[in-house]
């Protein structure tokens, strides 16, 4: 039996219409450095170059757009959501709490505060952070924000596939980070309706497969632990309503290693002057990892956060 999605494009559409320009409309271009090295031809398309440096703000904004100055929100966050909510809600005097792991990116975390979120650190990683800020949200009847299940953060990153059509030649496959899905889904709407022979391919580490394991079994599949650097995208406790929005959406899953995700962070770097996060690279890391089976395509990778701190880039670039 096929599934009614929630997603339309032309709420997309709609979203891109009325989220603010600073984060719309980012660099994507052929790297040719990287496609030779390679042999694919490969586009990037950069969403760090924005106040938050991360696609996250599209979402955010969209959202916030939609609510009434003054309001309480709480929300939880690895770091970049939690920044774009801040960032947006701060425009409208709205209140936001954020809810982080005690093991946050430390910048990520000064970041947030700096546009004048409350942060509480809480627990080991950030599903732990996120369950406790749902029972603080109900215990204080506050209106919980969820990245991904809240379909504006979905409608929001979906703006990204609107301005990948824009792009010359048309892609055989775009590899998109996989966290809890809003940005796959997102981009995946759009890409069924206007492009359905582009293959979409969910991209996660090895040390955080809870997503794609799912998504692959058609179970919710749990972790205990996750094992990655790529805070981004290292979930444990998948949402249910993004795996229910994944069906029909992607086609593919790779999950890749620690070390090609080092490895592909520094050739962003050196081959396009950007610091890049991990959870940011793991595209061009499946790239890395699996030469053949894009060869000689035009492949798409959506180079999606970057914030690192200054200890972090001494130690991977």
């Amino acid at each position: 039996m096929s599934t009614i999605s929630r997603l339309s494009s032309q709420r997309i559409e709609e979203a891109f219409n009325t989220i603010d320009r600073v984060f719309l409309n980012s660099p994507q271009y052929v790297n040719e450095p990287l496609s030779t090295l390679f042999g694919v031809n490969l586009v990037l398309k950069i969403e760090t170059l924005n106040p938050i440096r991360s696609f996250k703000g599209r979402g955010a904004d969209w959202l916030i757009s939609q609510v009434g100055s003054g309001t309480f929100l709480i929300c939880a966050s690895a770091g970049n959501f939690g920044q774009a909510m801040a960032y947006s809600c701060r425009k409208k005097k709205i209140n936001l709490t954020v809810y982080a792991s005690t093991t946050a990116n430390k910048l990520k975390i000064e970041r947030m505060r700096s546009f004048g979120a409350n942060v509480i650190l809480f627990g080991a990683d950030f599903d732990a952070a996120k369950i406790e800020a749902k029972r603080i949200a109900t215990e204080k009847g506050i209106r919980y924000i969820e990245d991904s299940q809240d379909i504006e953060t979905v409608e929001g990153a979906g703006t990204i596939g609107i301005e990948l059509l824009q792009c010359a030649n048309s892609f055989d496959a775009l590899l998109i980070p996989l966290g809890n899905g809003a940005m796959i889904n997102g981009i995946a709407c759009v890409y069924k309706s206007q492009s359905p022979k582009t293959r979409i391919i969910a991209v996660q580490a090895k040390g955080a497969s809870a997503m794609v394991e799912s998504w692959q079994s058609g179970t919710l599949i749990n972790h205990d632990i996750v094992n990655t650097i790529a805070d981004g995208i290292a979930v444990r406790l998948p949402v249910a309503q993004a795996l229910e929005d994944m069906k029909g959406l992607v086609d593919e899953a790779i999950l890749v290693k620690e070390e090609s995700i080092v490895t592909a962070m520094k050739l962003i770097h050196t081959h396009c002057g950007i610091v890049v996060e991990p959870s940011g690279v793991v595209g061009v890391a499946a790239i890395l990892e699996h030469p053949d089976r894009f060869r000689g395509q035009t492949v798409g990778a959506v180079i999606c956060g970057g914030n690192l701190t200054q200890e972090q880039m001494d130690n991977w670039l």
